[in-house]
């Protein structure tokens, strides 16, 4: 994401106070990249750590335990800058109670850190999935575009509350209007008020309209002070 040199994180970082890593999906770093990420931000950023494919996709959370140990074990070197992790869930990833209370269970047997999952299957958005997120104080993504009406707004677990918005109509590629972001804005304002930490990550980066789009949500929350977004 930033490569060995840190002085494109550093120049961000002054402009907001949040960042998704998304390259550990891919590939696994080292403490000592982590480390040294967390070396160049102010004291009070956050980075958000996505989890690793090999997790998510390739085990599909199954007998995941000494590949989450190894990966949690990396993302500590981010140290007081660890703000959570990320879990995003394949589009073919079914909601199987067993299968993701085993997996939540080892999480947490692990980390007390914040986790944001993003479940990308209609099956996950019922009662019972939800009731299972907040036992294991497992927030939800509130996703654009939703799959389902209820995606577009957090769920589970409401200390976290996380908005990833990939673009609409067309996914990383779609510029969003002032309108929409000012309902955007809005939306995290009133859930701020009532939950606890509010990430906003806007994932249209393809032709580069993330960083303006965060930009322009962060000036429409100043006055309330309320909510964080990042490119």
């Amino acid at each position: 994401m930033f490569g060995d040199g840190v002085s494109v994180l550093a120049r961000y970082a002054t402009r907001f106070p949040i960042v998704e890593i998304n390259t550990s999906f891919y590939r696994p770093h080292r403490t000592e990249t982590y480390a040294r990420w967390a070396s160049s931000v102010p004291t009070e950023f956050r980075f958000s750590v996505k989890v690793p494919k090999a997790i998510t996709h390739e085990l599909a959370l199954r007998a995941a335990g000494p590949t989450l140990d190894l990966f949690l074990a990396q993302a500590q070197g981010l140290g007081r800058h660890l703000g959570g992790y990320l879990l995003q869930l394949p589009p073919s990833h079914i909601f199987d109670a067993r299968v993701a209370s085993t997996f939540f269970r080892l999480f947490r047997h692990r980390t007390g850190a914040p986790c944001a999952c993003e479940p990308r299957h209609a099956s996950w958005f019922t009662e019972r999935a939800d009731e299972l997120l907040q036992r294991y104080a497992i927030s939800r993504v509130a996703a654009d575009p939703a799959i389902v009406p209820s995606a577009a707004v957090p769920g589970g677990h409401p200390g976290w509350s996380y908005w990833r918005w990939h673009g609409a109509p067309r996914m990383y590629y779609s510029d969003y209007s002032d309108s929409v972001l000012a309902a955007l804005a809005a939306s995290v304002a009133e859930t701020s008020s009532v939950s606890g930490a509010t990430w906003v990550i806007f994932d249209n980066t393809a032709h580069g309209f993330a960083t303006p789009n965060a930009g322009r949500l962060q000036e429409m929350l100043t006055p309330s002070k309320a909510g964080r977004a990042r490119a």
